[in-house]
């Protein structure tokens, strides 16, 4: 008997429930999602992410890939949680910096798209996203503008799926696994996806953020 490999993920818009697959990268990555089933947000966690909640709502309320399509809030609330713990200043020993962990490459080329576009930002200037340097993705807002726009941007590639869009925030968004609609088979990644999971789904259950 194949062993069960039934997995709740939360998608960024809504909730689905995944059934087992012939695919044996979904049971690594049950394994992952059942690790933090339980995992909460701590008051101490809220605090610290509340300082930047006006930032959140604010790069969460344009469509950057599609009209009326929006990233939502939990989401990103979720993913800075998991990635640095809501600590602005966190470095990676990859050099990932930031609220979301960003690399300054990924950044760079994602602040020069934003730069090009129409689309004018408070907190951060044109200029800014031009000619990102490490120092600015320490800065809260264009953190959470970049990480706002790139899921967005891997949200609109991906379908929603969260194992996909964490997937190529974690491992690079041209992984192959990617290409064949299955997320990237790393345990760090495995382990991102449950975590983010966790928190989102904590988050739109209880409604910390209102």
């Amino acid at each position: 008997m194949l062993p069960d490999c039934s997995l709740y993920r939360a998608f960024i818009f809504s909730l689905f429930l995944v059934f087992s697959t012939s695919w044996t990268g979904w049971c690594t990555l049950n394994s992952s999602v059942d690790k933090f089933r339980n995992q909460t947000v701590s008051e101490k966690q809220i605090v610290r992410l509340a300082r930047f909640d006006h930032l959140i709502r604010y790069f969460c309320n344009f469509s950057y890939f599609e009209p009326n399509h929006k990233v939502s809030p939990d989401f990103i609330r979720a993913l800075i949680l998991a990635e640095s713990g809501a600590n602005p200043n966190a470095i990676s020993n990859k050099k990932a910096f930031g609220l979301g962990q960003i690399i300054l490459t990924t950044g760079q080329k994602a602040g020069r798209e934003l730069a090009k576009s129409n689309t004018h930002f408070r907190y951060v200037s044109k200029a800014q996203l031009k000619n990102l340097r490490s120092a600015d993705l320490l800065d809260p807002a264009v953190n959470i503008l970049l990480v706002c726009y790139l899921v967005a941007k891997y949200n609109y590639k991906f379908d929603g799926r969260l194992d996909l869009v964490v997937s190529a925030w974690n491992a690079g968004e041209y992984t192959k696994s990617l290409s064949l609609g299955k997320h990237a088979p790393y345990r760090e990644t495995e382990n991102l996806i449950g975590k983010i999971n966790a928190y989102y789904i904590y988050l739109l259950k209880n409604r910390v953020f209102p």
